[in-house]
């Protein structure tokens, strides 16, 4: 029973890896640096919080410089910070308005936190208690300089009649007088620091930020900003398609800005009002109904009423700026649709470029179809023109997308190195032609041997040469029928030779076969006479023409004159003959000898029989030694 053979096992099948070792190293060390990017980005997410109003909500008002200031500044900073985002005039005079009603309720912040810093009381102890004596001592001692200084003052006045019995200062007692003042005062000023810190008394550092707030005011005031245009002008600045998305995208984030800024404006009004409620619900239980207060609680009272009215300004420029982001968010939504609009011609200028090349190869395929020139050039043309179509829309699409390039010298000179390298070979033939065309380049009719391609040049063009192809140097005159073309760069960086010359002369043969004779010698210099007698004017010619080259160059002379030569072969002896002819005479010159031979060959002989020498080596004999020399 025949039984078959197992499969081969697929263990043995060899199969194509798909990623090589190093490659697969590759891979996974890019996917690890991708991790570690990732992992990194998650970590410091919070760096895009720079600006105070991201955190956003009611929560987290106040807190955004809470480690640095008691005065919340964030209303200033959210509009400082979406002023600089401002495009247009328009969102100019909203960021403006912004700023005007963020520095106003930051002052109002301040004089709040002062007013209500000052009713506050707190009972010192220990060290604090320590202080409040020092710095008490030190105002009087301030005072007592104070006076003594105005006193050395008056008595120094040349107008002022002196007291009996009090002495005139001299200049000296006053510059004493003052340096102890300023000391004493620059040691209460510490003194009430020292105190205003043990204590916990917030009015010195709320007076420290304010001066802090009114110099930087004071220094972006004296900045200047200008306007800008209109929000319809500076749309058309965004002349690329590029560019238009960009602003696009620009804009959806400062929307996005704008409303974040809004709700924290919103959020501030409701803690205000809030804030307010409280301190009026205080103010109320803290007044007696029988109307019998102290001064104390009299001043009290007024101070908390002069805060809720700070409260209600400030709930009043909350909800105006509030307002002030909603009108720039809106403001900021019509920008945007412009530049949606002008988005949308971007594209539909794309779509009709596009129409156009497609709509121009139709009509290119049409115009093709007419049996007007050779296939193949009708299918070069329709490729290039193809190519040309596709490739000038594509170079309009850049220009819709990108634009006109802005540094045109930078660019120019880039394209010129990128041409220069491109197209080298054209440059070199070009530069060639003009070698070509000089004393020892090649002229239209020329043996040319280009690159290892012999043949004779029938076309020199500026970029390029042509010639018509022959097999070998004994060939000339009978072409292969094949057109060569190179570029001309050959002459500069390749290898040419010219073999012509000015008759375009070229050795020629032919060869004869006769039995062994008696007659043979004399046979052979019957033919040898009879080349010699065709090619009588070809070869004065042609030796004229060698000694003028020969004779400018300082050479030797050569020799044009025919030889004959010897073969031994089986069947007797083969004559070759070897005589200078023109490249367009050399068929007929052939033709004229041949017949001349076959004549010789058909006639009996004249010439007396002789025998060769038995000395001669070659066993010629001397009446033909100089036919075959």
């Amino acid at each position: 029973m025949a039984t078959l053979s197992p499969p081969p096992a697929s263990e043995n099948v060899s199969r194509p890896e798909i990623l090589s070792r190093g490659r697969l190293l590759f891979l996974l060390g890019t996917i690890a640096l991708l991790a570690i990017c990732v992992a990194f980005t998650w970590t410091t997410r919070g760096a895009m919080a720079n600006l105070p109003f991201l955190g956003g909500g009611s929560a987290n008002r106040g807190h955004a410089r809470a480690d640095e200031t008691i005065v919340d500044l964030s209303p200033w900073q959210t509009a400082q910070a979406l002023a600089a985002l401002a495009v247009s005039a328009e969102e100019g005079e909203y960021a403006r308005e912004a700023e005007r009603l963020a520095d106003h309720e930051v002052d109002q912040a301040f004089a709040s936190a002062l007013r209500q810093a000052g009713t506050e009381h707190p009972v010192l102890t220990g060290a604090a208690l320590t202080l409040s004596h020092k710095v008490a001592q030190l105002q009087k001692t301030v005072e007592e300089d104070q006076q003594h200084l105005q006193n050395l003052t008056r008595a120094a006045n040349p107008s002022t009649k002196p007291k009996a019995g009090e002495p005139i200062p001299s200049a000296n007692d006053l510059d004493v007088a003052k340096a102890q003042l300023g000391l004493d005062s620059d040691e209460l000023s510490d003194a009430q620091r020292d105190l205003a810190r043990a204590s916990g008394d917030r009015r010195t550092r709320i007076q420290q930020e304010l001066n802090t707030h009114e110099a930087a005011m004071s220094k972006y005031d004296a900045q200047v900003r200008s306007g800008g245009e209109v929000a319809v002008l500076s749309a058309r600045h965004y002349n690329t398609l590029a560019g238009r998305v960009r602003a696009w995208f620009q804009q959806r984030s400062r929307y996005q800005l704008l409303q974040q800024a809004m709700s924290r404006a919103q959020a501030g009004v409701s803690a205000l009002t809030a804030e307010h409620n409280l301190l009026e619900a205080q103010a109320n239980a803290g007044s007696s109904p029988g109307g019998s207060e102290d001064l104390a609680s009299l001043k009290s009272r007024s101070t908390q009423r002069q805060i809720l009215s700070i409260y209600d300004d400030r709930i009043e420029t909350e909800q105006q700026l509030a307002t002030t982001y909603r009108k720039w968010g809106d403001q900021v939504l019509l920008q945007h649709r412009i530049v949606v609009h002008l988005i949308l011609q971007s594209f539909a200028m794309i779509a009709f470029i596009l129409i156009c090349v497609i709509l121009g190869d139709a009509l290119l395929i049409h115009w093709m179809e007419r049996p007007v020139l050779d296939r193949r050039r009708m299918q070069t043309l329709r490729t290039i023109l193809g190519l040309g179509s596709r490739m000038t829309g594509a170079l309009l699409i850049l220009l819709v997308v990108f634009g006109a390039p802005q540094q045109m010298s930078t660019v120019l000179g880039l394209a010129t190195a990128g041409l220069t390298v491109a197209l080298q070979a054209y440059i070199l033939a070009f530069f060639g032609w003009f070698v070509l065309m000089g004393k020892n380049g090649i002229r239209v009719g020329d043996w040319v041997e280009i690159n290892g391609v012999g043949g004779e040049v029938v076309e020199i063009s500026l970029f390029r040469t042509t010639m018509l192809e022959t097999g070998n140097w004994t060939d000339k005159g009978h072409p292969t029928g094949r057109r060569v073309t190179f570029i001309n760069n050959f002459a500069v960086s390749g290898q040419y030779f010219n073999f012509s010359t000015t008759g375009q002369w070229l050795w020629d043969e032919l060869s004869v076969s006769i039995p062994t004779s008696d007659d043979t010698y004399a046979l052979i210099e019957c033919i040898h006479k009879a080349v010699l007698k065709e090619t009588a004017d070809e070869t004065r010619l042609a030796e004229q023409e060698w000694k003028r080259v020969t004779r400018k160059n300082g050479l030797s002379q050569f020799s044009a004159s025919p030889a004959v030569n010897l073969r031994p072969a089986g069947a007797g002896i083969d004559i070759v003959v070897r005589y200078v002819t023109r490249a367009s005479d050399r068929f007929e010159v052939r033709n004229r000898i041949y017949e001349r031979v076959i004549e010789v060959l058909h006639k009996p002989l004249t010439l007396p029989r002789e025998r060769p020498d038995a000395s001669d080596p070659q066993g010629i004999p001397a009446l033909t030694e100089t036919a075959w020399s």
